[in-house]
């Protein structure tokens, strides 16, 4: 509450201790051995849960788990095509990912392993740099191993440096931008597989999408049976899942059913077609019917210690930032999402050295790079999994499969494959409804996600990231430099309940006063012209008392912006006082070359009935940084305004939360002043309080009763201690007292 006191008759008084570098690096950079232990064991979540494992964890795990693993085989072969790379690295990618993740896991859902969208990427990469590196021509593995190990590092030394927030400066709509784009260009680069006019030598489908797709019909009369199996396995696929979905609506009872049957429609597919292949290319393996995986070797075959040297990262170095992102945002951005549907919090910069030990010691096993993938980590969510070790079920899996399943490997169609990939990527398209809402929520960030769709496609895929990402930046930066603030006024509300409003509508009602004051009422503050609140405007606000202008700052007061906040507040100001000498530049040679006029001044050019400047009330409540120069550009404003006033403007301010930021303010001369002293004081009743603080506040009140020479006795209820500083008299707890405090200084 606030109470106008005598400086004299108050002697509680609080003086906040200075902001202090030396104690803002002892608490939030120099390392304490709490500090230390904790940051190691938060290296290893692993530690914080495996010794309460139990049978229904284990139950759920394995049932997830089993349940990927049937997944992630056909997936990580299909996706290690689109890298450029023999089948079986997939396997091995696979592997690694699921094997390595839950010791370094925040995450129970997510599975990490090879994915469309870094595979295609890795095929480009490898497309293009393998003219440069023609030793590698016959071994591509180790550039994609030389470049996973180096991905791995710069991801592992930023999540140990904790600069996982670096994540949440790319958007949703880059990242909807990036995903549909890929997802596009993934598709249309595995039609002419599906179809098989994909052997015709001058069908590039690496090219840009739109390429792709116009060469498909101009080589169209090349399908062939490929295209029977293909369209026919994409087909059922899309079939399966619809009836799935069907069923779940049609009975709900057996939706578990429903749901199992839809995640193991790829392996059914699969097996099926497989089967079918069997049967007819058993008898033609030189020359079978239709294009085949063919041999895939059995077990580790390509386990060794990945080449890093000069050579290779001079070829690949400009393509790891867009590597980087696909890397970090895929995986975060899906580990986010799912945690929030799960109830549960993830640490990203733990994930970031997760995925990043992953891919430094993955090509070890063979593996290239891989990261959190959508679909499979949906079907370990959807299946109940309830601890990251689900991924050793997941890995004990793919290790079955690379020992005992190569033969049947073998007949496995390319064109099945591709139905597969187009039928995974399918759901990496952001739906019309999605793209609407973008459009409703933020027209300008539905430009930056065309943008994005619309590079990848008539470009490639990074330049795609490069626009969507360098767009939504440079958004952001525009919003920050041209934030505007308000002038303030008052009005004074009622809470009124809703039995005594006539209707929900905006038409207005007769209160009787009697009813509003027992209602209660508050005095609320908001922009002049309403508009910024969204308030009703036949509500017209209160302007301050003449000569006092009330600026809120909605934004962080920093360089970017600070000279646009206050063009704003002194053109305003200056257009609605008047200057407090008529011309103060005394000969007509002193004056300015840009003051427009008349070329004598006299009393009659000035609108004398407009108030003089006096105060100015700056609402900080929106503001959490300041820098140099938005504090210097503050002090530029006040000596302008004190010139054009000809006296000492007094500036308050409300709402400063950082200590930071009041250290700033004072260092650059703000707060305080020789004449001001703190004539309101807003002080709160602190008599209520804990056992060891009581015997504290009786001395202290026995104190103050003594010095008010008062017999009453001490009352632990009646305690009242101020609020903030008496040092900084011009810093205010909130606006009411901002304005009283400014009324009473000057007189009104």
């Amino acid at each position: 509450m606030s109470d106008t006191l005598e400086r004299n008759e108050w002697e509680g008084t609080y003086v906040e201790p200075r902001a202090s570098s030396k104690e803002w690096l002892k608490q939030n950079v120099v390392p304490t051995r709490t500090k230390t232990v904790a940051y190691a064991k938060s290296l290893f979540p692993i530690f914080t849960w495996i010794y309460r494992y139990n049978w229904t964890w284990f139950i759920g795990d394995l049932i997830a788990g089993a349940t990927v693993g049937v997944v992630v085989v056909p997936q990580g072969m299909a996706y290690a095509k689109l890298a450029q790379l023999p089948p079986q690295f997939g396997l091995y990618s696979s592997f690694v990912g699921c094997a390595m993740y839950f010791m370094f896991a925040t995450s129970k859902d997510i599975t990490i392993g090879p994915v469309a969208v870094m595979s295609t990427l890795m095929g480009n990469i490898l497309t293009d740099v393998l003219p440069k590196l023609p030793e590698y021509a016959d071994q591509p593995w180790i550039i994609a191993g030389c470049m996973s190990v180096v991905l791995g590092c710069i991801v592992t030394a930023l999540g140990l440096l904790r600069l996982g927030f670096i994540v949440d400066f790319i958007p949703l709509t880059a990242i909807a931008a990036f995903m549909t784009g890929s997802a596009l260009n993934i598709a249309m680069g595995q039609i002419p597989t599906l179809m098989g006019n994909n052997s015709v030598k001058a069908y590039n489908t690496r090219a840009p999408t739109y390429l792709v797709f116009g060469n498909f019909f101009k080589y169209i009369g090349h399908c062939d049976i490929n295209a029977a199996v293909g369209l026919t396995a994409l087909f059922l696929l899309y079939a399966i899942r619809s009836a799935c979905k069907y069923g779940t609506r049609r009975w709900p009872r057996y939706e578990k059913a429903f749901f199992f049957a839809s995640t193991l429609r790829t392996a059914f597919v699969i097996l099926l077609y497989t089967l079918i292949s069997y049967l007819v290319n058993r008898n033609h393996r030189d020359n079978p019917k239709f294009s085949i995986l063919g041999t895939v070797p059995r077990g580790f075959k390509h386990m060794n210690v990945p080449t890093v040297n000069s050579h290779i990262l001079s070829a690949v170095a400009g393509k790891i930032p867009s590597a980087i992102i696909v890397l970090v945002i895929e995986h975060i951005s899906i580990s986010k999402s799912f945690g929030r549907v799960n109830n549960y919090t993830i640490n990203p910069n733990q994930e970031l050295i997760a995925i990043g030990i992953t891919n430094i010691f993955g090509p070890f096993f063979g593996a290239y790079p891989a990261t959190g993938s959508f679909s499979r980590t949906a079907i370990k969510s959807k299946a109940g999994v309830r601890t990251p070790l689900a991924g050793l079920i997941t890995a004990s899996i793919v290790v079955i499969a690379i020992y005992a399943l190569p033969p049947v490997f073998y007949y496995i169609s390319n064109a099945l494959l591709a139905a597969v990939i187009i039928h995974a990527v399918g759901d990496l398209i952001s739906s019309p409804r999605t793209i609407r809402s973008f459009w409703r929520i933020s027209p300008f960030e539905f430009v930056i996600f065309w943008a994005g769709v619309i590079v990848s496609v008539f470009s490639s895929i990074d330049n795609g990231i490069y626009t969507s990402v360098a767009s939504s930046g440079a958004l952001l930066l525009f919003r920050i430099a041209k934030a505007r603030g308000n002038f303030i006024g008052m009005v004074r509300v009622y809470s009124q309940r809703s039995e005594t409003l006539k209707n929900a509508s905006n038409s207005l009602k007769v209160v009787d006063a009697a009813v509003a004051a027992k209602e209660g009422s508050r005095r609320v503050y908001m922009s002049l012209d309403g508009t910024a609140e969204g308030t009703n405007p036949s509500v017209k606000p209160e302007t301050p008392p003449a000569g006092i202008y009330i600026y809120r700052l909605n934004e962080g007061y920093l360089y970017p912006n600070a000279v646009h906040f206050t063009d704003h507040m002194v053109a305003e100001i200056k257009a609605q006082t008047r200057p407090g000498i008529l011309n103060p530049y005394g000969s007509l040679g002193n004056r300015p070359w840009n003051d427009p006029g008349p070329r004598h001044k006299s009393e009659s050019d000035i609108d004398t009935s407009l108030p003089l400047l006096r105060a100015v009330i700056l609402d900080f409540t929106g503001v959490s940084n300041v820098d140099i120069t938005s504090i210097q550009n503050l002090i530029d404003v006040r000596k302008q305004l004190d010139r054009y006033s000809d006296n000492d403007v007094v500036w308050h301010f409300s709402g400063v939360g950082s200590p930071w930021v009041r250290r700033a303010l004072v260092a650059g001369g703000f707060g305080s002043s020789d004449s001001a002293t703190r004539t309101v004081f807003s002080v709160a009743n602190v008599g209520v309080t804990e056992d060891r603080d009581v015997e504290w506040h009786r001395q202290q009140l026995a104190e103050q009763n003594r010095k008010l020479a008062t017999d009453r006795e001490p009352s632990i209820e009646s305690l009242l201690i101020p609020m903030l500083s008496a040092k900084h008299p011009l810093f205010h707890i909130d606006l009411d007292e901002a304005l009283a405090a400014a009324e009473l200084e000057l007189g009104l």
